[in-house]
């Protein structure tokens, strides 16, 4: 028995031999199927790579080295079919340059890869309808001799004119008209593929100035929806034009304005659908794949449609699974597929049946057409509150007593972000969604229609895994300020062992719940379909290689991002970018993406637990450790899975991004955040100028934490603690802090005064400050007034309390910015930003100094690429022969 030798094409043929024996209606002839169409949405993301990228180096590597690598026999394969034996008989050829660009295409998430995909329908009906048409002879001689043959034109015409009826594919390309007329690439790649495949559409938005009617020398912008395909080879007069494609509009639909007014995604959607035939719709997002074999059953699937389901009603949307082809990049890719992976199988399974609560969570599912077209479309696009726009989808045909059912015989390929910030950014944009979704009407209208187990059934699939996650997070605030209440009050040494008792339990609570509970459906489906045995090694493998660390990471995204939303709105999308994330990410841009989200509330609990353990009981339990654990993986999850995290030549390069970034001047008006430290800062706190009342006063009721804080602490203090509990103490250490505070605000108004033409003055004022603090701080020292541990103490008072004034600060903005007042502001939030930072990288370049971390941490982050004979450790150190060769040279 020949069995492949390739690991994808085993999986295949796997997945089709087994669906072939799962129940599915029976497949009538072509000329009695449903007719569908399938709609993909594109802005402008890769079409087809061009030679230029594959050959471009980043950090030493480029894509089609790294693509070589991830699939070597594959490579191998594509040499033989090209029949060139080395890789630089393949360089000399020039006209297969064309075809290194499909291959390589057709391994990235791109649009000419989901093309591809969803085009076999055509094949598979094309052939289907030969078996159906075709007589004996004919049928003996095979479709192929068919499709060559004279005699046998007229049959295969029938058959793609069958295939043409009962299938359409749009591409809905809202750039596509800006791109033609720059001369972009992408248009130009978008023209090969309609001519690559015939029956292809291409939907776009077409802006035309035009010159007013009634107003001589006016123009006036006006805007069509259009559609377009290849139109037939043209040939110049002159012999030596070789000819030249274009495209040829079928359908072009003036518009009363432009049709972007809302979220774009869904606005793209919606202004193609017009263009799509048929009584079923399937919605493909272009990260998306297909198989052939996969198209083969489509006859069936539609069939769904005309089946009541449960014996009630005829389903409105028919749900699919999705295989994540992304798994093998790295270890991140691996866990988010198999968190995907249980999630459309067992997860959605239970959903449709018996919950009935399953709505649009992708675009691989087909929709009833007519249906969805007569009550409201497919995708809902009010800005803001519908930024995920595929749910409110389903909200939108359950509310109108339609139902969704789950069918797994059919499987579509699905691209995932394989970076840890392109994960990242997935996870907010999601977070976002959902704290939309709680505040929408959709949402509040099915809880009021749904009966009381299908609206709790509700709550757990759509925002109650979020808001459990909050409730998850602000139980460890709550916590820790209800310990910190009892040990500084002296309540806990009266309790004796009782919280003890009570941290254990809790512990406990939680392991089973988090840790046990939430990885069995993984566990469960993997064991289903491969073996318990595999599952139980998938598990171990994956805390082996701190998949743990990983997913308490993304609590803390789901947490900021969800709460951030509900507060304050303001909800947008954000781009991954869908490319190979195999590089290092400088430290200035991890603190950029993940300061407030994560590195200030870690902050914030590692300075609770300290305070903790130094007034508290010597023992550390079992719960403090788990928090510990949270607040060392918020701190550096970010560097512990960015490659070449701990290679000290990158260090030494983020240290100079990073100071260049932090540089305070180099801000204003059209300056990028990613070039300058106050115009990130200024986008950082941008949502609370949009913020409602109730999201404002949320905001400074909950900054008033630190100041509670720093109010059992100052009792703390040797020359305090039993003596006074009068509130003057409370007072003086906040004259304490107005002094500091006037202190930094002198010396910002000496630095933007006398900072470049009076330096000398500007450090005398420096060195008079300083020597006058040290001058009292020996005072206070040699009179016995404070001790040394008090001076810790009090650093950890003050911190939290200039952390919260700066809170109240940024949240009154329209109140208090004036130009010397808000400047302070910025100062103060500088000045923090580049302690955090500092201090977070002083443990990642020690690090660094030791060569087995790195080669640890290339072994954890690409293990599952190891495996299948991929020399990360190889593409990494590409970087440094390449640039040893630049030096030599």
């Amino acid at each position: 028995m020949d069995v492949p030798s390739n690991l994808e094409a085993r999986r295949r043929l796997t997945f089709f031999s087994n669906s072939l024996f799962m129940e599915m209606p029976g497949a009538p002839k072509i000329q009695n199927m449903l007719s569908f169409s399938a709609l993909t949405p594109y802005y402008s993301e890769d079409v087809l790579f061009s030679t230029f990228d594959l050959e471009k180096e980043n950090d030493g590597v480029s894509i089609l080295f790294y693509l070589q690598k991830i699939f070597p026999d594959e490579w191998k394969n594509f040499l033989e079919r090209v029949k060139c034996g080395t890789e630089e008989e393949l360089d000399a050829i020039d006209y297969l340059k064309e075809e290194i660009r499909l291959w390589a295409s057709y391994r990235g998430q791109t649009l000419t890869k989901t093309v591809r995909g969803m085009m076999y329908y055509q094949k598979a009906l094309e052939l289907q309808a030969f078996f159906d048409l075709a007589n004996e002879r004919e049928l003996m001689k095979g479709y192929k001799s068919a499709e060559a043959s004279s005699s046998g034109s007229s049959l295969w015409a029938e058959c793609q004119a069958l295939a043409d009826i009962k299938f359409t594919y749009v591409v809905a390309c809202q750039q596509y008209s800006i791109h033609k007329r720059s001369g972009d690439q992408r248009a130009k790649d978008i023209l090969t593929l309609m001519t690559t495949y015939p029956s292809l559409r291409v939907a776009y938005i077409d802006e035309v100035e035009q010159t007013h009617i009634y107003s001589k020398g006016t123009s006036e912008k006006f805007y069509y929806s259009a559609l377009v395909k290849a139109a037939p080879q043209t040939y110049s007069t002159d012999s030596s034009d070789s000819g030249h494609m274009l495209d040829q509009v079928i359908y072009q639909i003036k518009l009363p304005g432009p049709p972007i007014i809302g979220e774009g995604k869904p606005e793209n959607q919606n202004n193609a659908i017009i263009f799509t035939r048929g009584e079923a719709l399937q919605t493909i997002d272009m990260n998306q794949d297909y198989y052939i074999e996969e198209a083969f059953k489509m006859r069936n699937l539609l069939q769904e449609f005309l089946e009541k389901n449960g014996g009630v009603r005829y389903p409105t949307i028919l749900g699919l699974r999705e295989h994540i082809f992304t798994r093998s990049v790295s270890c991140l890719a691996w866990f988010m597929s198999n968190q995907e992976h249980s999630f459309v199988t067992i997860g959605q399974r239970v959903l449709a049946n018996p919950l009935k609560v399953r709505f649009h969570y992708g675009h691989p599912d087909v929709f009833d057409r007519v249906f969805h077209l007569t009550r409201g479309g497919v995708s809902k696009a009010s800005k803001v509150i519908n930024l995920s726009e595929d749910i409110f989808a389903g909200f939108n045909s359950t509310l109108r007593e339609g139902t969704v059912s789950h069918h797994e015989y059919i499987q579509v390929g699905k691209g995932r972000d394989v970076g840890l910030n392109q994960i990242s950014m997935f996870e907010a944009k999601i977070a976002n969604g959902s704290g939309e979704q709680t505040l929408s009407r959709d949402l509040y209208r099915l809880g009021h229609q749904f009966d009381f187990f299908r609206m709790l059934s509700c709550y757990f699939t759509t925002v109650g895994f979020y808001f459990c996650s909050m409730l998850t997070v602000l139980t460890v605030y709550v916590f820790l300020y209800g310990r910190l209440y009892l040990v500084l009050s002296g309540v806990e040494k009266e309790l004796g062992n009782k919280p003890m008792m009570m941290e254990i339990i809790l512990a406990s609570q939680s392991f089973v719940q988090i840790v046990f509970l939430m990885a069995m459906p993984m566990i469960m489906e993997i064991g289903l379909e491969r073996g318990f045995y595999d599952a139980l090694f998938d598990f171990v493998l994956m805390q082996l290689q701190l998949a743990s660390v990983f997913f308490t990471f993304q609590l803390g995204t789901k947490f900021h991002y969800y709460c951030k939303t509900l507060l304050h709105g303001g909800a947008e999308y954000r781009g991954t970018g869908r490319g190979f994330v195999v590089f290092h990410a400088k430290f200035a841009e991890n603190y950029r993406f993940y300061s407030r989200s994560h590195f200030v509330k870690a902050t914030e609990l590692g300075i609770l637990l300290l305070v903790y353990h130094i007034f508290g009981p010597t023992y550390i339990g079992l719960f403090t450790i788990s928090i510990w654990f949270m607040v060392g993986t918020w701190l550096f999850a970010p560097f512990l899975f960015n490659p070449s995290g701990f290679e000290w030549h990158e260090i030494v390069e983020d240290w100079a991004d990073w100071k260049k970034w932090i540089e305070y001047d180099n801000g204003g008006i059209g300056v990028p955040p990613e070039k300058s430290w106050e115009s990130w800062w200024e986008k950082d706190i941008e949502h609370l100028q949009h913020s409602g009342k109730w999201g404002i006063v949320v905001e400074i009721f909950f900054a008033l934490r630190f100041f509670i804080f720093q109010y059992g602490l100052v009792y703390q203090l040797s020359a305090f603690k039993n003596k006074y509990s009068s509130l003057w103490v409370f007072g003086a250490s906040w004259l304490l802090i107005l002094i500091l505070l006037l202190t930094v605000t002198v010396l910002d108004y000496a630095r933007r005064r006398l900072g470049t033409e009076f330096q000398l003055l500007f450090r005398i004022i420096k060195v008079s400050l300083f020597l006058a603090f040290m001058a009292i701080f020996i005072t206070l020292m040699t009179c016995r007034l404070i001790l040394p541990q008090d001076v810790f103490l009090c650093m950890l008072a003050l911190i939290p309390t200039g952390w919260g004034l700066l809170l109240i600060a940024q949240s009154c903005k329209p109140l208090i910015q004036q130009p010397g007042i808000w400047s302070w502001v910025m100062t103060l939030a500088w000045v923090y930003d580049l302690v955090m930072g500092s201090l977070l990288f002083i443990p990642i370049a020690f690090m660094a100094w030791f060569p087995f971390i790195s080669e640890f941490q290339t072994r954890m982050l690409f293990n599952q690429a190891f495996s299948r004979g991929l020399h990360i450790s190889r593409i990494l150190s590409g970087q440094r022969k390449h640039r040893s060769s630049k030096n030599k040279d």
